[in-house]
């Protein structure tokens, strides 16, 4: 079996590790060496892919995807930009029309470097997303792999088309919800455990679910095999999310000292992504598409980008692992721009280059459920590799240009490559 060497340029494994002149191997998918320095000679028969002023690190992972969402690089859509304009859902097709947008998305998405994808929910109740996972991993159509999730569950029973939903409160209405989307193949269900200030004033501090409404859930997801995720804006419904055993945990805003101590006792099993990406948009690159200073501060983005500001140090200094990936899908936040939320974790949030990296590649694999597989460049490791113009460990924006993206591979096949 052909072996692929990487060589000439700087490593940057993924562990937190800093970067250093050396090779990375790959034969049959799968990383089977690295190493110090750069060799003159190699094996007969290898191929030898020069990396000179380039960085082999490995492919990004995208913590809180909405593949499903209409807008992306070259294909904005202004008519889902709410709260201005929601007419998006008066033109549903059907399903291929969907899962056609999907797949484009998930082929921008790879396009962009990143090779797995944790979604943070469909916008439809399809099961767009399940078949998108299953056609990702056979090779039908190019993409990340996927851990595919349903459609986000409010908790308020008049559903988005008008009508009244019976029966939709309660503990035993949360169970359900979780056995029905479980049925239909998703790995993990979405829960806005808080409410959110584009659609209520004040919104992101109303917590719209009980404690015995999420325990039930929590329940039910782990008899049903499945993982949950939330929207959690309000420090209490943090504090219900750990409770209830919910695995990611968005925003987390709000989240007071009591909520930090939770998050903090469940680090080892429980992941934030801050989703700095929508919410930064907001505030400073909305204008385009109506969403002007004074509708940010409405729909609360200027008040959520400083508490994030000022929450996401402490949350940095307690070791809660927090994973980039901004609610990307938006008219002014669209899918493809992903890799700007290092960016703004660096900026904004007070990591350095080297923890967003680590964030964005290692902690990715352990957030995908494959701590031992993805997001490190190690023996034994699937061999998802990018290879970067320039050096993201000093400075991330590298990765926002795609020309500095000279190769990119995924379970050892070149996706991208120069042309001969």
């Amino acid at each position: 079996m052909t072996r692929t060497v990487f060589t000439g340029g700087l490593v940057f494994d993924g562990t937190g590790a800093p970067s250093y002149p050396g090779e990375v191997i790959v034969e049959g998918g799968r990383v089977v060496g690295t190493r110090a320095g750069w060799q003159d000679e190699h094996e007969p028969g290898d191929t030898v892919v020069d990396a000179t002023g380039c960085t082999v690190m490995p492919g990004l992972i995208e913590s809180h995807a909405h593949l499903t969402f209409p807008s992306a690089v070259g294909h904005i859509d202004p008519s889902f930009n709410p709260p201005l304009d929601v007419s998006f859902f008066h033109h549903i097709e059907g399903m291929p029309s969907e899962l056609a947008r999907a797949e484009r998305n998930a082929r921008i998405l790879l396009d962009a470097g990143f090779t797995s994808a944790y979604s943070a929910g469909s916008l439809l109740p399809m099961p767009t997303e399940v078949i998108l996972r299953d056609k990702l991993k056979a090779g039908a159509v190019p993409g990340p792999r996927l851990r595919a999730a349903g459609l986000e569950r409010d908790n308020h029973p008049q559903r988005p088309d008008g009508h009244v939903e019976p029966d939709w409160q309660g503990p035993d209405a949360c169970a359900a919800f979780v056995r029905e989307q479980a049925a239909m193949g998703f790995d993990s269900i979405k829960f806005l455990l808080s409410n959110d200030d584009v659609f209520v004033p004040g919104g992101s501090h109303i917590t719209q679910y009980t404690a015995e409404e999420a325990n039930a859930a929590g329940a039910q997801a782990r008899e049903s095999g499945v993982w949950l995720n939330c929207h959690a804006q309000s420090a209490e419904s943090v504090k219900l999310a750990v409770r209830a055993g919910f695995r990611s945990i968005y925003h987390c805003t709000y989240a007071d000292e009591e909520a930090l101590d939770l998050l903090e006792s469940v680090k080892d099993q429980v992941f934030v992504s801050p989703a700095p990406g929508i919410i930064y948009a907001n505030v400073h690159e909305g204008e385009e598409f109506g969403i002007t200073r004074d509708v940010a501060e409405r729909m609360g983005s200027v008040a959520a980008l400083e508490g994030m500001a000022a929450i996401y140090p402490e949350i940095r200094k307690r070791g809660i692992r927090a994973l980039p990936g901004g609610d990307y899908g938006f008219p002014n936040n669209p899918i493809g721009r992903n890799a700007r939320d290092l960016e703004l974790f660096v900026d904004v949030l007070g990591y350095s280059p080297v923890e967003a990296l680590t964030a964005a590649t290692k902690h990715g694999g352990e957030l995908m459920g494959k701590g031992d597989l993805l997001g490190v460049l190690a023996p034994g490791y699937v061999a998802d590799v990018l290879v970067v113009r320039g050096d993201p460990t000093a400075d991330v924006r590298v990765l926002q240009d795609q020309d500095n993206l000279v190769y990119i591979v995924q379970s050892g096949q070149f996706y991208k490559q120069p042309r001969p």
